[in-house]
């Protein structure tokens, strides 16, 4: 009987879903959710976003979501307008990758870890984020499922299988954990967007990071975000951890900044030039971008800090680690933080195990350093959504955001020495004050940088 009724309920909301036209202006679907809260007024828009990542095993010593709504006014007051949830299902225990199990693979797309809480507590979460004007946005996992989700057994021909008729990993991965889906099968897209769009009623939440987005059809894509953009009389946010420009095409607000990441590392890691990440802002920048796309950027995320180090380790210690986010929050880009970075903290932070951050180690000068950082981002629309020109050097990341009426300059020493910069005649006649204290600033032909240091002037 319960298999009978899942597949009447999916074969009726595919029906809904074909009724939908592309455009999101259309009239809200219907469904069988009621929408839970109110829309949220404060939304950002696309280019005012200042993301922060929350692990939530790790963001408190609880672990759990009341942990993560305990500190929701230091987020706040870092300047974060966006707050993103790594994934909040009930994790697979079928083939685990270990310890608790990766987050990655879900077990239940419709129901809330029970180590993190319950759905009440992510509503509330929700609320208490959205009085404080921030949006919630929720990580998916589109591609793959743990190997104990129902759909496993109740609908096997929603994954792809080998000549054997066995159901496979991810083509291509080692991720032994997680069972492929087949985005050939309509009842499964449908069951899929159906889940996604469970929370944006149930839970009131406001957007979606999507994992491992370049490896889901596009096709997907456009449907899933169509339907969700119906919802509720508000914009949501769209991130695709992806690289495809198509990603544009079809919804998503941003895609992810793996090259540059990349650049950055090895600048340090290898002594790159600095040239080289105004060279991958190119290349991130090409096939038909425009100037209101922006590319997500980070210096550490739950990976990189997992499995590389933080970004003290990474990038030159903690002026190091200062000069090189500067450069990845300004440089056309919407920015993203990982918990525990802007405080300075040095240990690595698991998500397969619970490694609690200890937020008494905070580094005071280093979170003041963020804050004025995010703050002078937040007031400049030539740093949201202006136009970049790069001037770099070797040693320096110089670079200008310019709009109608307002142009900002950024040089960053991305090394540990001395070193001057040789200012272009465009650059030196223009009459400068400082961003951060508002002061005069007189450019001349040259000037020195101190390791790590950064300068940001604008008009």
């Amino acid at each position: 009987m319960k298999l009978y009724i899942n597949i009447i309920f999916v074969l009726v909301f595919s029906s809904v879903l074909a009724s939908c036209s592309a455009s999101d202006n259309d009239s809200k679907p219907s469904s069988v959710y009621q929408q839970y809260g109110t829309p949220f007024e404060n939304m950002p828009t696309k280019e005012d976003a200042i993301i922060y990542q929350v692990n939530i095993r790790s963001f408190s010593a609880e672990g759990t979501l009341k942990g993560v709504q305990n500190r929701l006014s230091a987020i706040q007051e870092l300047g974060a307008n966006v707050v993103y949830l790594m994934p909040i299902h009930p994790v697979g225990t079928v083939r685990s990758a270990g310890g608790l199990g990766s987050p990655y693979a879900v077990k239940d797309y419709k129901a809330v870890n029970t180590d993190f809480g319950s759905l009440e507590d992510l509503r509330v979460l929700v609320e208490e984020a959205h009085k404080m004007n921030m949006a919630v946005v929720l990580d998916w996992v589109a591609n793959h499922t743990a190997w104990d989700n129902a759909w496993i057994t109740e609908h096997s021909n929603w994954y792809q299988k080998d000549a054997n008729g066995a159901i496979i990993i991810p083509p291509g991965t080692n991720y032994n954990d997680v069972a492929q889906l087949d985005f050939n099968n309509t009842e499964m897209r449908a069951a899929m967007i159906d889940a996604m769009s469970y929370w944006v009623y149930s839970a009131n939440i406001d957007g979606f990071r999507c994992d491992y987005a370049d490896y889901v059809p596009q096709n997907f894509w456009t449907e899933a975000i169509s339907s969700l953009r119906k919802i509720k009389k508000q914009p949501i946010l769209m991130l695709a951890e992806g690289t495809k420009v198509s990603h544009f095409a079809a919804g998503f607000d941003y895609t992810f900044g793996f090259n540059f990441f990349s650049a950055m590392e090895k600048v340090f890691s290898e002594s790159k030039p600095a040239t080289s990440l105004q060279d991958s802002n190119a290349i991130e920048y090409t096939n038909n971008y425009d100037n209101s796309q922006r590319v997500v950027r980070y210096t550490s995320n739950h990976d990189v800090n997992d499995t590389e180090g933080t970004p003290l380790e990474l990038f030159g210690g903690k002026q190091g680690s200062l000069a090189t986010f500067i450069v990845a929050a300004y440089m056309k880009s919407v920015p993203m933080i990982y918990n525990g970075q802007e405080i300075g903290y040095d240990k690595s932070i698991k998500f397969f195990t619970r490694t609690p951050i200890d937020w008494t180690t905070a580094d005071a000068s280093m979170l003041a350093e963020y804050k004025k950082i995010i703050a002078f981002r937040k007031t400049s629309n030539a740093i949201k959504k202006g136009s970049y020109t790069g001037f770099s050097s070797d040693a320096v990341s110089v670079f200008t955001m310019e709009t109608d009426t307002e142009k900002v300059l950024v040089l960053s020493n991305l090394t540990n020495a001395a070193v001057p910069f040789l200012v272009p005649a465009s650059l030196a006649s223009i009459a400068w004050k400082d961003a951060f204290s508002g002061t005069a600033a007189t450019v001349g032909t040259s000037i020195s940088l101190q390791p790590y240091q950064y300068i940001v002037l604008k008009n």
